[in-house]
C-alpha cells in the first residue's frame, strides 16, 4: 500500500472509533497526524495511544466552528510542516424518527455539521496548503447515503450529499488533489452502538460477510484511498456485502 513517511494527515473526529482507526492506519505507515474532537481529554488519550506528540497532536473544538477548522489546518502546517492528507470523519445524528416529523432546526444542524463543516474544512486545507502542494482528501460518508434509512433519514440525506460532494470536489480540485469517500455500514463503534448492542448476532445476519464492521476495516480502506494516485471521485462502500443482498 506504500508509505506515508514524511507526510501529515488531519483527521477530524479522531479521538475514537473510525477516526482513531484511520489515524492509526496512517501512523503505522509513517504519517504524522493532527486529530480533532470536541473533548480535550479524549484527544489526549488518543495522542498517547498513537505514540505521543512526536507523531500526533490534538486540537479540541467543534467541527461546525470555522475558527476551529482554521486552527486545525494551521496546526498541521505549523507543527509538522505540511498538510498532505485530509480526512473528514465528523458526523452527527441527534434525532431519530420519520422525515415528515423531523425538527427542521435539528436537520439544519445535521447538514451544517456533516456537510457544510466538511466542505469548510476542505476549503481551509486547499487555501492553506493543497492548492500549491497537492494532496488527498477522504470523506467518511455512509451506506445510509445510498438507500432509504428509516428513522435516521436526516442523517442519510446528509451522507448522500457527501457522496455527491466527493464527485464535485474531485473534478474541481484535480489534478492537484484526489478526493474520495468511504461509505461504511454498521461498524462496531460507540456512535453505532444503538444499532447492534445486545443483538449483534442478529444484526450481522444481514451481511454476507457474516459480521459487522470493525473500525480497522475502515482504517485500511482509508489508507489505500489516501495514497491511491489514480483513484478520485469514488466512494467505496464498506458494508460486508449488505447492499448486494437486495430485498429479503
Amino acid at each position: 500500500m506504500g508509505t506515508f513517511e514524511g507526510r501529515t494527515a488531519l483527521v477530524t473526529g479522531g479521538s475514537r472509533g473510525i477516526g482513531l482507526a484511520i489515524a492509526r492506519s496512517l501512523v503505522d505507515r509513517g504519517a504524522r497526524v493532527v486529530l480533532t474532537a470536541r473533548k480535550a481529554e479524549a484527544l489526549e488519550e488518543a495522542v498517547d495511544a498513537l505514540g505521543g506528540p512526536g507523531v500526533a497532536v490534538g486540537v479540541p473544538g467543534h467541527a461546525g466552528d470555522a475558527a476551529h477548522r482554521a486552527e486545525a489546518v494551521r496546526t498541521a502546517v505549523e507543527r509538522f510542516g505540511s498538510l498532505d492528507h485530509l480526512v473528514g470523519n465528523v458526523g452527527i445524528n441527534p434525532v431519530y424518527g420519520p422525515m415528515v416529523d423531523l425538527d427542521l432546526d435539528a436537520f439544519r444542524k445535521i447538514l451544517d455539521t456533516n456537510v457544510v463543516g466538511t466542505l469548510g474544512l476542505v476549503q481551509e486545507a486547499w487555501r492553506a496548503w493543497m492548492s500549491e502542494h497537492g494532496g488527498s482528501v477522504l470523506v467518511v460518508a455512509s451506506v445510509a447515503g445510498f438507500k432509504a434509512s428509516p428513522m435516521i433519514g436526516g442523517y442519510g440525506v446528509s451522507k448522500a450529499a457527501l457522496v455527491n460532494l466527493v464527485t464535485q470536489l474531485a473534478v474541481e480540485l484535480g489534478p492537484r488533489v484526489t478526493v474520495n469517500g468511504v461509505a461504511p455500514a454498521v461498524v462496531k463503534t460507540r456512535f453505532a452502538g444503538a444499532l447492534y448492542e445486545g443483538r449483534e448476532e442478529e444484526a450481522a445476519r444481514a451481511y454476507p460477510a457474516g459480521r459487522l464492521g470493525e473500525p480497522e476495516d475502515v482504517g485500511e480502506a482509508a489508507a489505500y484511498l489516501l495514497g491511491a494516485g489514480w483513484v478520485t471521485g469514488q466512494t467505496l462502500v464498506l458494508d460486508g456485502g449488505a447492499l448486494s443482498r437486495g430485498p429479503a
